[in-house]
């Protein structure tokens, strides 16, 4: 009995050993099953089901359909090969992007829209435009009057004649003499540059001479004494136009329309005693 059993267990050991070498599923028994590869069976891990998400059972089959399939590497054509380089398009769109939709365009100014004028504006708008040209028209003559006395050829001095004339001004006082000459001017034995340094008194002196035609036929001699600069020069060509108005009386007109023969006698006022200055007044205090 011993012995039988023993070459039974020899047997199926056997078979066993040939079920392995086939690579077949091997049941619970132990022995392979007919019909089927161990290719085709999926193994025992990937045949269990999987609980989805909605809690639902999903087979197996539907979790090889999730699996990401790879794409399909496509062999460029020729153009598109050639179009590859150029990566420049993107910059220059973010470019376009950031610049602000006519920024390069100029602004238009619109005026605003002016307020209707009453009558009584209009009527002081039209005043005004009719004095402007007014004075325009003045400035206008008394321009073409300087041209024609310009042109006018000066009169004849004859030789070692003297002009005597006195000019003043607020507190200055002016004595000329016209003599014939080159247009040298000499103020209290000094030059004219020397004794008047601005400019501005220098063309205040020369006004007449300038404007009647003598300037550098005639030398002048001045004395001058009171007063300040500005009063002397004012002075000094006071004394110069009413030494000209004595070799050509016809000068007149033209010299007293620009106002250098009238008087200017503005004085500064004395001070008075208990004032601070000729009207000003100590600040009242009441306590």
């Amino acid at each position: 009995m011993d012995d039988e059993q023993k070459k039974d267990e020899t047997g199926q050991d056997e078979v066993q050993d040939q079920g392995q070498g086939d690579a077949g599923p091997v049941s619970d028994s132990g022995l392979s099953l007919p019909g089927e590869s161990s290719e085709s069976s999926p193994p025992a891990s990937d045949a269990e089901e999987q609980p989805s998400e909605e809690g639902g059972e999903v087979g197996p089959s539907e979790e090889v359909a999730e699996e990401p399939v790879a794409e399909e590497v496509t062999s460029p054509e020729p153009d598109q090969a050639i179009a590859e380089p150029e990566v420049e398009e993107p910059k220059a769109k973010e470019e376009k992007k950031d610049v602000i939709p006519g920024a390069d365009l100029e602004p238009i100014l619109v005026e605003p829209e002016k307020p209707e004028l009453s009558a009584e504006e209009r009527a002081r708008l039209e005043a005004e435009e009719e004095e402007k040209a007014r004075r325009e028209a003045e400035l206008a003559a008394a321009e073409e009057t300087d041209a024609a006395a310009a042109s006018r050829a000066p009169a004849k001095m004859e030789k070692g004649a003297r002009f005597l004339a006195t000019g003043k001004r607020k507190s200055s006082i002016a004595r000329v003499t016209l003599l014939p000459g080159d247009g040298k001017i000499t103020i209290n034995k000094r030059s004219l540059e020397e004794f008047f340094p601005r400019p501005l008194h220098q063309t205040m002196v020369k006004q007449p001479l300038t404007v009647s035609g003598y300037e550098g036929n005639v030398d002048v001699r001045v004395r001058v004494h009171g007063g300040g600069i500005s009063g002397q020069a004012g002075a000094v060509r006071h004394g110069i136009a009413r030494a000209l108005t004595e070799i050509d009386a016809e000068l007149r007109g033209d010299l007293k329309r620009r106002g250098f023969l009238t008087r200017d006698a503005r004085v500064k006022e004395r001070r008075k005693a208990g004032l601070k200055k000729a009207r000003k007044r100590p600040q009242f205090s009441k306590r």
